[in-house]
């Protein structure tokens, strides 16, 4: 995905949401151990051109960073200095950080952070309600512009409302689990996080439902991804919320998305369509998309 930068690959195991982890699953079916870790030959993705001398990755994209690892994994602090100087050479793109190690993000940030990033958003995974009480009150307590949570894979029930009531969260990702071993998520768990998001206007993005999805004490197992995701979408469990104001050195995307993308559950978070070349669905502009949402998906 053009979308996602892994400057280094593989990661350890800490919490109930590592168990089936998609990365590992993946390396497996390759014959590859997840627990190898290395700087990947996409470390300087960020400052890569094409041939007319301009940034493949345009001013105001959305990147998200170590989805095949942990960004403030122990084993990459020997690298993790050069990738924030990346980070604020392009300070005209919007970097999405997700960590499961919130103990070790104070101690892993730059020099030059003070209060934040203007194009950082800080995000922690929230499996269950033990780590929500865990990573989010330390998320809470740092400096930062912008603060996100992750409840991916969604394990059970969650009460993060007291965390909301502070008004520095300001999106919420949620999805099922996937591929090996995984374990249903509930429909309920969903409606519930959902709600205390709308309570207080945050972005929240209902991205899949996971392999097992059970509603109304129905279960249902949904091995395709693409079927998850329109799913989620048809869930109605999205919410716009707060626009997230990112001041960038330079914003200059245009984005657009495809046909297929309208019933996308991953789609308000997503920089739209990367024109790859693949698909020939007609182009459809942000507005149009918004204007779909307003009939379709917006309670």
């Amino acid at each position: 995905m053009h979308d996602i930068w892994n400057p280094w690959h593989g990661c350890k195991k800490i919490s109930e949401g590592c168990l089936n982890c998609y990365m590992f699953y993946m390396d497996k079916k390759y014959d590859k151990d997840g627990s190898n870790i290395y700087k990947t030959k996409n470390f300087y993705y960020p400052l890569s051109k094409n041939r007319k001398g301009e940034y493949k990755i345009k001013s105001g994209e959305l990147i998200r960073i170590c989805m095949a690892s942990d960004f403030f994994l122990e084993e990459a602090d020997k690298w993790r200095d050069e990738v924030w100087q990346i980070i604020k050479q392009r300070s005209d793109v919007k970097f999405f950080i997700l960590t499961k190690r919130a103990e070790r993000i104070k101690e892993c940030l730059p020099s030059d952070w003070q209060d934040g990033y203007e194009n950082v958003i800080l995000n922690v995974t929230c499996e269950n309600q033990k780590r929500a009480n865990q990573r989010i009150p330390i998320l809470l307590d740092l400096p930062a512009k912008h603060l996100g949570i992750m409840c991916a894979p969604l394990l059970g029930p969650i009460d993060i409302s007291k965390y909301l009531s502070f008004d520095r969260i300001e999106q919420i990702i949620v999805g099922g689990e996937n591929y090996e071993g995984s374990r249903p998520c509930h429909y309920e768990w969903v409606l519930d996080l959902y709600k205390q998001a709308k309570k207080r206007n945050i972005k929240f993005c209902f991205i899949e439902t996971g392999t097992y999805f059970i509603k109304n004490n129905k279960g249902y197992c949904i091995p395709s991804k693409a079927k998850q995701s329109q799913l989620a979408y048809k869930s109605k469990l999205q919410n716009y919320g707060k626009p997230i104001k990112f001041n960038l050195t330079k914003d200059e995307y245009i984005m657009h998305y495809r046909q297929k993308c309208k019933e996308c559950g991953s789609r308000l978070i997503c920089n739209g369509c990367s024109d790859c070349g693949r698909c020939q669905d007609a182009i459809v502009t942000k507005e149009e998309m918004e204007e779909f949402d307003r009939k379709n998906m917006i309670k």
